[in-house]
C-alpha cells in the first residue's frame, strides 16, 4: 500500500503514552512526585488534527497526574489512564463515534499495545517500539516517542 493512502480516511486515532507521547522514561523525585517530558511540537500537531475533526484518544495502562494535565491542555476529551483492557476501551470508542475499525489508527510501542494494533485499520509503531509492535505496524515513524513521532503522524494525517 502506498504510504500516502495509509492515512487517508482516518477519523479516529488513539495513542499510548509512555514511549509514544514521551521517551518512555518516568522521573520520580525523592518526594515521590512523578514527572514526564512532552514535545511541544507533538502538542501542536494534536491541536491541528482536532481542529479538522479527527477524533483523538489516549489509552494508557498507567495512571499519571502529569499525563492528565497535559491531555487537558491539549483538549483531548477521551483519556483513559490505568486502562487494563485497551482493546475493549478502543472498541467502545469506535461504537461511541460510529467509526469503523478501518477508519481508525493506534500508535503504540510495547507488548500491551499489540492486541489493539491488530484491531485498527492503521497500526502505527514509533521508531523506538519493540520489534513485536513493529512487525504488526503498517507505518513506523522515523522519529522516536517523545521526540516528534506524534507530530510526524499528525502532519501525515493533515496531508490527506
Amino acid at each position: 500500500m502506498i504510504m500516502e493512502n495509509l492515512f487517508k480516511n482516518i477519523k479516529l486515532i488513539a495513542f499510548d503514552v509512555d514511549g509514544v507521547f514521551t521517551d518512555g522514561r518516568i522521573y520520580i523525585s525523592d518526594a515521590g512526585v512523578e514527572s514526564k517530558a512532552f514535545h511541544t511540537q507533538d502538542g501542536h500537531g494534536i491541536r491541528q488534527i482536532l481542529e479538522v475533526g479527527i477524533k483523538v484518544a489516549v489509552i494508557s495502562g498507567r495512571k499519571s497526574q502529569a499525563v492528565s494535565m497535559r491531555m487537558k491542555e491539549l483538549s483531548i476529551e477521551d483519556v483513559y489512564l490505568g486502562c487494563k483492557n485497551k482493546e475493549a476501551t478502543f472498541q467502545a470508542l469506535l461504537k461511541k463515534y460510529s467509526i469503523r475499525a478501518m477508519e481508525s489508527a493506534f500508535v503504540g510501542d510495547d507488548i500491551p499495545d499489540v492486541k489493539i494494533l491488530k484491531v485498527v485499520g492503521l497500526p502505527i509503531a514509533v521508531a523506538n517500539a519493540r520489534s513485536e509492535v513493529k512487525q504488526i505496524a503498517k507505518y513506523i515513524t522515523k522519529n522516536t516517542g517523545g521526540s516528534g513521532a506524534i507530530r510526524e503522524i499528525t502532519d501525515l494525517l493533515l496531508k490527506q
